[in-house]
């Protein structure tokens, strides 16, 4: 527990630094052009359209929705996309050693 309590520790502590330098916003800016030039942002699109027209769409909250297609969401992201953002990430942390 107490190897869990220090890892979500360390990632609280990554997460404000990037806060802090602007990173964590370049990095979602990045996450966004690279999703859409990939078509991901039109698959999701595409995907919600075909359960709003399987259940009706007087049938279907935002909270279905969202439910429905997240885990389609994550499941397309590419993965060369998740490896930039990764490689991103590593080369931020290196620069910010002092972590």
């Amino acid at each position: 527990s107490s190897k869990m309590n220090k890892d979500a520790q360390m990632r609280a502590t990554i997460n404000q630094k990037l806060i802090e330098t602007g990173e964590r916003e370049r990095l979602k800016e990045l996450l966004r052009a690279k999703l859409i030039e990939c078509g991901w942002k039109d698959q999701l699109k595409a995907h919600c359209k075909d359960v709003i027209k399987e259940k009706g769409l007087e049938h279907v909250t935002v909270d279905d929705l969202v439910a429905e297609i997240t885990p389609k969401g994550r499941a397309l992201v590419p993965d060369s996309v998740k490896k930039e953002l990764l490689q991103r990430i590593r080369t931020f942390l290196a620069q910010h050693a002092s972590l």
